[in-house]
C-alpha cells in the first residue's frame, strides 16, 4: 500500500467512518490544529526522560488526542458510528485531566502574574503547546456537535499546558512589574 492515494488532489480530504469534505472546512481545520498541537506535545516529549512521568503524561495526552481528532474528523450523518473514548471524547477523560493539573499545579507556587515562557526547553516548548491547543479550542467551536466534549478537553488541556510548563521551570520568571529592572543586561 502507498502512502499516497491522489484522491486529495482535488482539495477534498476522507472523514472517519466515510464521505468527503473540502480541505479548508471546519472539520479539517479543526483536527488538524489538534494534529499539530500533538505534533508540539511530541516535541516536548522528546525532550523528556523516557519513561519518566512527564513523559508518560504526555504519551496519555497524545493518545487522548488521537480520539478527539475521530470524533472532530466524523461526519455529523455518521456520530453513530462513533465508540466513547475510542473515537468520541467522554466526560470522563476531561474530568480525568483535573486531578491532574491539580496534583501537578501543587507541587510549584502559582505565579500571580503573567510569565516569560522559556526558562528551558521543556517548558517552552509546552507553552507552545499550549498556544496551539487553544488555537484548537476555537477552531473545533464550529466542528464540534452539541453535548461534544471536545471543546472542554481543549480547554483543560490547554490548562495542563501551562501548568505542566511551569512545572517543569522550577521558577517562573514573571512579567517586569512597574519601576523593576528584571530584564537581561539591565
Amino acid at each position: 500500500m502507498k502512502i499516497y492515494t491522489r484522491k486529495g488532489d482535488d482539495g477534498t480530504t476522507g472523514l472517519y467512518g466515510g464521505g468527503r469534505v473540502p480541505k479548508d472546512s471546519t472539520r479539517p481545520v479543526a483536527y488538524g490544529t489538534v494534529d499539530e498541537a500533538q505534533a508540539v506535545l511530541g516535541m516536548a516529549r522528546a525532550e523528556t526522560e523516557r519513561g519518566g512521568e512527564l513523559d508518560g503524561v504526555l504519551v496519555r495526552i497524545e493518545r487522548d488526542l488521537w480520539v478527539l481528532m475521530a470524533e472532530l474528523a466524523t461526519d455529523p450523518a455518521n456520530d453513530h458510528k462513533l465508540v466513547d473514548g475510542t473515537s468520541r471524547v467522554t466526560a470522563a477523560m476531561v474530568e480525568a485531566l483535573e486531578p491532574l493539573i491539580d496534583e501537578v499545579d501543587a507541587r510549584f507556587e502559582t505565579p500571580t502574574d503573567f510569565v516569560v515562557p522559556g526558562q528551558n526547553r521543556i517548558a517552552a516548548l509546552l507553552d507552545l503547546a499550549r498556544t496551539v491547543v487553544r488555537r484548537a479550542e476555537r477552531v473545533s467551536l464550529p466542528a464540534a456537535a452539541d453535548g461534544s466534549q471536545v471543546v472542554p478537553y481543549l480547554n483543560r488541556l490547554s490548562d495542563l499546558c501551562w501548568t505542566l510548563a511551569r512545572w517543569q521551570e522550577g521558577a517562573a520568571l514573571v512579567t517586569r512589574t512597574a519601576g523593576s529592572s528584571d530584564e537581561p543586561g539591565s
